[in-house]
């Protein structure tokens, strides 16, 4: 576990920081540093572009969404910012190919459906 006051690296049953004395968060503890907001983790935005947009990006969101709260609760917060970022990237990635695909089907049913229309003469 590293110390959140100065980065020191400290086994992960320690109280206080070998360095600088920073009393530690205890394992399964969530990582409080004062000053510092909560990072959203986008999963639920993750699996719905998996679900309803697109597969292969959806999974690259869910994988970085997972990595969030991991990291904050190792100390790691620019790490735990980094992948709530790459997840929300993913995420509108996912969706706007989602997006683009859809709009690709309507107009190939649109031609298509033009297309197959038959006149009958009497």
């Amino acid at each position: 576990m590293f110390c959140q006051k100065c980065g020191e690296p400290n086994d992960d049953n320690a109280y206080k920081c070998v360095r600088c004395g920073e009393v530690l968060p205890r394992v399964g503890q969530p990582s409080t540093m004062p000053g510092v907001r909560s990072v959203p983790n986008y999963l639920v935005w993750a699996i719905l572009a998996t679900l309803f947009c697109c597969v292969p990006f959806g999974i690259a969101a869910i994988v970085y969404a997972a990595q969030v709260n991991g990291k904050l609760a190792a100390g790691d917060y620019a790490g735990a910012v980094e992948s709530s970022r790459k997840a929300k990237k993913w995420c509108w990635v996912a969706f706007a190919l989602g997006i683009v695909v859809a709009v690709i089907n309507i107009i190939i049913f649109v031609v298509a459906a033009g297309s197959t229309e038959t006149t009958t003469t009497w």
